[in-house]
């Protein structure tokens, strides 16, 4: 019965195995070396031929925080509440972790669409293994994330002088935010190649998603009969529990950390499978 219903990709790969998120890690690590080469090349690439060339990494998130901070707290003068001598420096700090944590989803879901078709010819050589492709562009962000919290960090350090202990915990509460956006990354990157607007529905969803989410206030001020519609968004658990860890010096709210540890991996599983079952029909559609 079990074996009746398994479909086996082109290179008699077992599909219905990959149910096993272990199985699925197993899998793209033998790729590793592949992934480490594409993930550097496309770092590297995006500030080629650019006269401060990675610098851009640090440069521009600043840029966005500078004008988010004077846009939110000087011209709207929104406060973050987290204390009655709160000042501009305790708003920009939360903004910026919120901006960091959810750049990584927004990134990978943003390009996901187009990653199959950008790469058309990888499609027709079997032995390119196309489910890579999201895990690199998500590797790219993460990179990204990583010069972010560079700039975070040095901003805690003459703000605070200090950092909390419990920011050790950020790769814990990231861990299922990169699952649950590399699972997305694949469903869409798959839905790209069968669905031409898949790309510009997603810009609009994220745009959406973003402001929705608790970038640029806390989810208490969100009123109580909504709170819930915040509280069951995966980004924004992760957005407030990284908030904790790194600046507040809070442990994360484990029971909603679970619910969406569970989440992540269901979304990884099956955005994984699904780009398997599907990847056998790109060359017919490209």
């Amino acid at each position: 019965m079990v074996e009746s219903i398994k479909i086996i990709s082109p290179r008699g790969e077992s599909v219905g195995g990959f149910f096993n998120p272990v199985r699925i890690m197993a899998h793209l690590w033998k790729y590793r070396d592949l992934i480490r080469q594409l993930t550097w090349r496309e770092v590297v690439g995006r500030y080629k031929g650019s006269f401060i060339g990675l610098g851009w990494s640090f440069i521009q998130p600043l840029i966005m925080l500078c004008v988010y901070t004077f846009v939110f707290s000087v011209i709207f003068k929104a406060r973050w509440g987290v204390g009655p001598g709160e000042g501009k420096a305790a708003f920009a700090l939360a903004l910026f972790m919120g901006l960091i944590t959810f750049s990584i989803f927004s990134e990978v879901a943003n390009s996901a669409p187009f990653l199959v078709l950008g790469n058309a010819n990888y499609v027709k050589k079997v032995v390119f293994p196309l489910e890579i492709l999201p895990l690199v562009r998500l590797l790219s962000a993460m990179i990204n994330a990583a010069f972010s919290l560079v700039v975070l960090f040095a901003g805690i350090l003459i703000i605070n002088h200090f950092i909390h202990k419990t920011a050790l915990l950020l790769p814990l509460i990231w861990l299922p935010m990169m699952m649950f956006t590399l699972g997305c990354g694949c469903f869409l990157a798959s839905l790209g190649v069968f669905v031409r607007d898949t790309g510009a529905v997603i810009g609009v969803l994220t745009t959406m998603l973003f402001f929705l989410t608790p970038i640029f206030y806390p989810i208490s001020a969100v009123p109580e009969q909504f709170r819930i519609f915040c509280r069951i968004n995966p980004i924004a658990i992760f957005v407030e529990d990284a908030r904790r860890v790194v600046l507040w010096g809070l442990f994360p709210d484990w029971p909603w950390f679970f619910f969406g540890m569970a989440l992540s991996v269901a979304v990884f599983i099956l955005g994984f499978v699904w780009f398997m079952k599907s990847k056998k029909a790109f060359a017919d559609v490209i």
